[in-house]
């Protein structure tokens, strides 16, 4: 099957294009505070190659520097921000054919992804923010023009920090990672009717664009989103 015109006239879509209203840093700021901002300062990791690369998880943390531990506790946070929004929209039920298969698919990886850093930090991860997804996970276009944003903005954030790694462990859990979020990136842009590679090459985001980016979209809150309507919702 043949992917359908880019909506919009969209060729890359990134997170931050879900911010309608324009939010700027500043203002996500003070709906956050600068301590859940801080959460997300670090490199995206994800995929099930993790576990295998991170078998014996404690001598891996101990070679590690503090850097690279950081750098796994801040693909935590991003891994529980993209689980969180999979377990959510597939308990929601709104989603049917193609579009729910890769949602259990992507969701049933993430939370592996979760479980895997988890173990290899141990005492030392991170706890899960709470997510509010503002209705994404709850109609088909939005569920994937957010999943293209969200698998898009996990390659060029993990590229980002690929050259910080010092640990050869963690580094080669991290080269097989990024091919895996590569593919779920070009799966969900390919749902969405965009070209799933739209240019030659992927260009690496600082933490610094990444943790702006995230904060626009207001994803990550104090307050986990209830409602009468989202009985079905999982919050991380």
């Amino acid at each position: 099957m043949t992917p359908g015109p880019e909506p919009d006239g969209l060729g890359v879509l990134r997170l931050g294009d879900l911010d309608r209203d324009g939010a700027l840093e500043e203002a996500a700021s003070r709906v956050f505070g600068h301590t859940r901002a801080g959460l997300l300062r670090g490199a995206v990791l994800g995929s099930a190659a993790l576990a295998a690369a991170l078998a014996s998880p404690n001598r891996a943390i101990a070679a590690s520097s503090s850097a690279d531990v950081d750098i796994l506790n801040y693909a935590l946070v991003l891994e529980y921000l993209q689980a969180s929004f999979y377990t959510e929209a597939e308990l929601a039920g709104a989603l049917s054919g193609k579009s729910a298969l890769a949602d259990r698919h992507l969701g049933g990886v993430e939370r592996a992804h979760v479980k895997a850093i988890q173990g290899a930090l141990g005492s030392a991860a991170v706890k899960s923010p709470s997510f509010d997804f503002q209705g994404t996970t709850e109609a088909p276009r939005a569920f994937l023009k957010t999943a293209v944003a969200l698998e898009d903005l996990a390659v060029s954030a993990y590229k980002g920090q690929l050259p910080l790694i010092r640990s050869a462990q963690v580094l080669a859990a991290a080269v097989s990672i990024h091919s895996v979020e590569a593919r779920h990136a070009a799966w969900m842009r390919f749902l969405f009717g965009l070209v799933p590679a739209a240019t030659p090459f992927d260009e690496a985001l600082p933490r610094q664009s990444v943790t702006r980016i995230v904060d626009s979209t207001r994803f990550i809150t104090s307050q986990p989103r209830t409602t009468a309507a989202a009985k079905a919702r999982f919050t991380g």
